[in-house]
């Protein structure tokens, strides 16, 4: 199995300041901390690479997109609007509207699930392939080894499914729990950090189409549909 990019555990420590840096908020270096760009209601993956009080320096995958709105947000679910201030090559410089509690941005506290990797929110329609029956689904989130869907019908668990969402790589994965009409799914293979960041940016890019049942699953039951 491919491996899952690098660790999202974070690694905080001052930064070296010039003098001029010196008169600003001091800033905090993250070796490595995913987080995402919510642009305009839609979610990118990013890697903090420092941080302050009054802004935050991201590692990006792939251009921005034009947007409205942007903001920051941390595996915690912490959300800080922010606008751009420089573009560099991989890396973009934000300035926050407010100043932030760094000290609770660097720790990026996850309560329920500490170690669990960042899950970006998709509610994409899409299609899932059983053996030979095929019916539309919802993907509510995916992470590099790991998908939430709703389905009309029951999985069964450690069941091998295949799933297609316009305009990202097809996806095999087995269903490892289910809480109806969710299963949560383990991917065959997974992706790394930025492997999962570029099929994101090509899947918002892609015209959102609700698929229709090519084989739907026996009974009378209703397709699931995205909430926008």
């Amino acid at each position: 199995m491919m491996q899952g990019g690098p660790s999202e555990d974070a690694v905080a420590q001052p930064a070296p300041a010039s003098g001029s840096e010196l008169r600003r908020a001091p800033r905090f270096t993250l070796l490595v901390r995913a987080a995402k760009l919510i642009i305009d209601g839609r979610e990118y993956l990013c890697v903090l690479r420092d941080a302050s009080a009054t802004g935050v320096k991201v590692r990006i995958f792939h251009p921005l997109p034009k947007y409205l709105h942007i903001a920051l947000e941390t595996g915690s679910g912490e959300r800080y609007p922010m606008e751009l201030m420089w573009l560099k090559d991989d890396h973009a410089g934000f300035r926050f509207f407010d100043e932030v509690d760094i000290q609770s941005l660097i720790e990026d506290r996850r309560e329920q699930f500490p170690r669990r990797q960042i899950r970006l929110r998709l509610e994409r329609p899409a299609t899932i392939h059983s053996g030979s029956r095929s019916w539309p689904i919802l993907v509510r989130d995916i992470s590099q080894q790991g998908a939430c869907i709703e389905t009309p019908e029951r999985l069964l668990l450690r069941q091998l499914v295949k799933i297609d969402i316009p305009g990202f790589p097809q996806i095999y994965a087995k269903v490892c729990w289910r809480q109806e009409p969710r299963h949560g799914l383990a991917l065959e293979t997974s992706f790394t950090m930025e492997e999962l960041a570029l099929n994101l940016m090509k899947m918002h890019e892609f015209p959102l189409v609700t698929p229709g049942p090519a084989n739907p699953p026996s009974g009378s039951v209703s397709p699931v549909r995205a909430a926008y």
